[in-house]
């Protein structure tokens, strides 16, 4: 295990150097994203333009030996568009018979851009995808090649011709990371790479049989009972009419987590703790993957819309709040 483990971080900071040669500081974004890939979950990157949402998920592809397409989301985008539709086909002998066209959906590594301005009904289409790794198509049900990862941006400005994901859907991505803007001395390094004659390229580092067996390595690693009963613990807090609900809870939150909230703190805690060259989940692991977990899993109330509250700022309280153990009142 501890040979295994060593392998591991040597491979997941080759992914970060490879990813560093082209995108420019996001550190934890970069980490994040892989944590997403080595747990098998689906990523939501949400951020203004220009930040290199989409070069990420690009790079990463490039350093990964993955099937990859991407999928640019439009209001007129129908779901036979991204799943693939039955055409009549004619054989060398005349004979007609229906054949499956599959779509850009068939693939290792998807990239959903903008996946916020496709309707619902194509957006339904992407839900069985991310859930059940397979396609339905005229009664047929199509299995999807894994390991299956689908890695989606939105603008969260521009809400003009957007349909706002259905809480279903949003569930289905492990981690909601926040892109933040770029520093002075980034722009001046992004500047630079992007105004002159060079172009670097990532090398393949990785193919699909060892992210799986990295994947279940991942699942390996331990849990102590009172790091797990924390990680509940936070999930309920999130529950206004939880016993662990805080104030801020009760006063901004109409409701919680989904118990895949909790999946996603242990599975992306496992993989921190192998990062830190542990083989058990920390309190702090779980309060590091805390805000990516669960800000797009919880519902603001009208009054937190009101005072323009923040799913994080609830989630800071939260974490603020619930203690590393609990005691059961007498």
């Amino acid at each position: 295990m501890t040979e295994r483990a060593a392998q591991f971080r040597e491979r997941f900071a080759a992914l970060e150097v490879e990813i560093g040669k082209v995108i420019v500081g996001q550190p934890e974004i970069v980490r994040g994203v892989l944590t997403c890939l080595f747990v098998g979950g689906h990523v939501l990157l949400e951020g203004v333009p220009g930040l290199g949402k989409t070069l990420l998920i690009r790079t990463l592809s490039q350093a990964l030996d993955l099937h990859f397409s991407r999928i640019q989301f439009t209001p007129d985008l129908m779901p036979s568009d991204i799943i693939g539709t039955n055409i009549i086909s004619e054989s060398p002998d005349g004979r007609r018979d229906f054949r499956f066209q599959s779509g850009p959906l068939f693939a290792q590594m998807v990239l959903a851009d903008e996946i916020n301005r496709a309707t619902p009904k194509t957006q339904s289409a992407m839900l069985e995808a991310m859930q059940e790794k397979s396609v339905s198509v005229g009664g047929t049900v199509h299995k999807l090649t894994e390991p299956f990862f689908v890695l989606a941006t939105q603008n969260p400005i521009e809400q003009e011709g957007t349909y706002p994901l259905p809480e279903a859907q949003l569930d289905r991505f492990l981690f909601k990371l926040l892109v933040p803007f770029t520093t002075r001395d980034e722009l001046n390094l992004i500047i630079d790479r992007t105004t002159r004659n060079e172009s670097p390229t990532p090398n393949k580092v990785m193919d699909s049989a060892e992210i799986v067996v990295w994947m279940q390595l991942v699942r390996e690693v331990l849990v102590a009972a009172p790091v797990q009963d924390y990680a509940i613990r936070l999930l309920l807090a999130s529950h206004p009419d939880s016993e662990f609900a805080t104030k801020d809870t009760v006063r901004y939150l109409r409701a919680g987590a989904s118990p895949r909230g909790a999946q996603a703190l242990i599975l992306a805690g496992k993989v921190r703790a192998l990062l830190a060259g542990r083989y058990n989940v920390s309190f702090e692991d779980i309060r590091k993957v805390y805000f990516p977990a669960l800000r797009h899993r919880v519902l603001m109330n009208f009054e937190a819309q009101a005072e323009s509250v923040a799913p994080d700022t609830v989630l800071a309280s939260i974490l603020n709040d619930v203690p590393e153990k609990y005691e059961t009142r007498k």
